[in-house]
């Protein structure tokens, strides 16, 4: 089986046929417009040494060698090789707040699909570490716990939504609480370990009206957990829609009738992450600020998860590079007219009448 270490590049790969209906195109128009000039007969007259097929055949070959000069820079692996060794990495939880004012749309679709797209792109980032799952409003409960199984976490995460909690609010300092736990901290089995290489994520627009979250952060960093925070939402208060059937109907009002706004909560977010001893970013339309997440994630200490069996694929590019080399020199050395010193129909037709005449 081909695998590819750059499987990207292969996109490339669509430029061949662009670049084969554009050579059609043009050869045709040239070849209609000289026969306005002459026909046929007249311009093999006029231009004895053309050859039709010599020019298209270059074009193949120098197809053939950009063909494979992509699938070169794609990086192709065949074959593996089986080595055990210790599986090292550090522990990370990842708190996501679905509070309803999590479906406002000041950062677009909002600020609660930002957020699952940004742990995506994190979870993309990770190497061999383990990650948990903590959603939280008013409640917080683990949704799933430390795993290097990527696939499921990505599973888990495209199921969250604002309905999975049903106390509304935002405490941060619960969720702050169940990511210990997911830890194992203050669990009867096994005995607790300070070490450094634990990092909880809290992603939300900081609103927080249910506990003391700055105080959970800074009992975490004594545990030797930091703390990071991510801000979805902007400063500017917005309304929190309703819907009904998917559609926004109108938006949250509260008793009085008047409609309720929400805004990111900056401050709040920094103290925590201050008090965690991690580090805070505010995530806008274009981006969730995630290198300086990851840049703390990497300087984490790196735990031992025991021995594990690793697959190593064996780099086979030189094969398909020294096709387009040797394609390129073809493709040099064949000439677009005819050589008629050199000339393989005329060779083999002299061939034969000289058998004839013997």
């Amino acid at each position: 089986m081909i695998h590819f270490a750059h499987i990207n590049y292969l996109w490339l790969l669509i430029l061949i046929p662009v670049l084969v209906a554009i050579y059609v195109v043009v050869h045709v128009r040239n070849k209609r417009q000289l026969l306005h000039y002459a026909d046929s007969a007249m311009l093999h007259r006029l231009q004895p040494s053309a050859s039709t097929r010599r020019p298209a055949l270059k074009f193949g070959i120098a197809m053939l060698g950009l063909a494979s000069l992509i699938v070169a820079l794609a990086g192709p692996q065949m074959g593996t090789k089986i080595t055990k060794g210790e599986r090292l990495g550090s522990d990370i939880a990842i708190c996501i707040d679905v509070s309803n004012s999590m479906m406002a749309e000041d950062i677009q679709p909002n600020r609660l699909e930002r957020s699952k797209r940004a742990v995506s792109n994190l979870i993309g980032e990770l190497g061999s570490d383990r990650v948990s799952l903590i959603v939280f409003a008013g409640a917080s409960f683990i949704q799933m716990p430390l795993t290097t199984d990527y696939g499921a976490a990505l599973m888990f995460l495209d199921q969250i939504d604002c309905n999975m909690v049903n106390a509304q609010g935002t405490a941060i300092g619960d969720a702050i609480s169940k990511a210990m736990e997911s830890f194992g901290y203050g669990s009867d089995e096994e005995q607790w370990e300070r070490n450094g290489s634990r990092a909880i994520i809290v992603i939300s627009d900081g609103e927080n009206h249910e506990d003391d979250a700055v105080g959970m952060a800074r009992k975490a960093y004594r545990e030797g957990i930091v703390v990071n925070t991510i801000g979805m939402g902007l400063p500017q208060g917005v309304p929190i829609p309703e819907y009904r059937n998917g559609r926004v109907q109108g938006y949250k009002k509260d008793r009085n009738g008047q409609t309720v706004t929400t805004q990111l909560n900056e401050a709040m977010l920094a103290e925590i992450a201050r008090e965690g001893g991690g580090v805070y970013v505010r995530a806008g339309n274009i981006n969730a600020g995630l290198s300086d997440i990851v840049k703390q994630l990497n300087s984490l200490d790196k735990s031992s998860f025991g021995e594990s069996l690793f697959s190593e694929y064996e780099s086979r590019y030189y094969y398909p590079l020294a096709l387009a080399l040797l394609c390129l020199v073809a493709e040099l050395l064949i000439m677009e007219k005819r050589n008629a010193r050199f000339n393989i129909g005329k060779l083999l037709a002299r061939s034969n009448q000289d058998e004839h005449q013997i």
